[in-house]
Formats: C-alpha cells, structure tokens, sequence
C-alpha cells in the first residue's frame, strides 16, 4: 500500500515537474496573471466555471479572489457559476444542463470581465457553450484542461492544458496554476 501511495505522490510531482520546464505554459500564466490583474484594474468581474471536481475547483479559485489570498485586502468580485443551485436546477429543467452556464455568462458578463473554465477533457458542452457566448461579448476566455485542450483551445485566449491524460493529476495541477495566478495577482495589485 505505501508504494501506491508513493507512486501515485510521483505521479502528480511528475506532471507539476512537466509544466515547471514547459517555458510555453510558464508564459502562459505569466499572461494570464497579466489578464486577470488588467482586467480587475479596469472594474471588471472574473467568473469560473467547471463540472463536478471542477465545480469544486472552480468555486475554490473564485473565493481565493472574493475572499482573501495571503492579504488582508479588500475582495475581488469574482464567482464560480454553480453556486446558485435554484439557477442551475431551473435552467437544466427548463432548457438543457449544456446552457446552465451560458445563460448566466450571457445575462451578467460584459466585455472585459474574464471567464475561466474548467474542464479535464476540454470537451464539456456547457463550458464550450459558455465560452462561446463570453468571446461574442468581448470577455476574455481562459481555459484548465487536460493534454490536448480538446474543443476549449480554439475558444481560449490562454489555455492551461495540463500535460497528462490522467483526471486527478490534471486537477492537482489546475489548483496549482490557480494559486499561482491568485497570489501573484494579488501581489499586483496590493503591494506597494
């Protein structure tokens, strides 16, 4: 049993270990941490969405930014999309789970406010369909997801596509990049 645990440790040090000497996706957060921070400047929301372990990751990231990181600052608006489970349970009764997200990103997002979304696969209708609707409103679309981006790539300005087919370890590594991009833009903008 201790070796399974050791390997499975292994296992999502070697993915983290893949994006440290990936200079394409160290630049990557480098701009996404640029985006969010301008857009947060300019007045403007973050918005996460995501299914299932990505939901939790999503609503994880949201409350680093609305809450507190490692500052005593003042909040972010920032929310994960899921939250409102009246919302949700209407809008899959009425119309369909794959616009649960796209409905919401129509009504309350504008350009210049960010939407990123989560999705190991890249592939989730609901997060394509809320991507969709976010580039038609000038927002700025960032994507967490596996090796291949799946559909989420041509919709994204940036794209985290975490180097593993492996869904745990694509998930460790999200909350990663998220932390990193919550700290430094944090840093960006209350430190003097």
């Amino acid at each position: 049993m201790q070796e399974k645990i050791k390997q499975i440790i292994r296992a999502s040090v070697d993915v983290k270990q893949q994006i440290l000497e990936n200079g394409n996706l160290v630049n990557e957060i480098e701009k996404i941490t640029e985006a969010v921070t301008q857009s947060f400047r300019n007045g403007n929301k973050v918005l996460f969405c995501g299914n299932g372990g990505s939901a939790a990751d999503a609503q994880h990231l949201a409350a680093e930014f609305s809450g507190r990181f490692y500052t005593d600052r003042d909040a972010l608006p920032s929310e994960a999309l899921h939250c409102n489970t009246s919302y949700i349970t209407a809008v899959a009764n009425d119309y369909s789970y794959d616009v649960i997200y796209s409905r919401i990103v129509q009504g309350t997002g504008k350009a210049g406010d960010v939407l990123i979304g989560l999705s190991t696969s890249g592939n989730s209708k609901n997060i394509i369909k809320a991507m969709e609707v976010a580039r038609s409103k000038g927002m700025i679309t960032i994507s967490f997801t596996g090796a291949t981006g799946g559909k989420l790539k041509e919709l994204s300005d940036y794209l985290i596509n975490v180097p593993s087919t492996d869904t745990p370890r694509i998930q460790e590594s999200h909350i990663m990049v998220g932390h990193i991009v919550c700290e430094l833009v944090e840093k960006n903008l209350f430190t003097n």
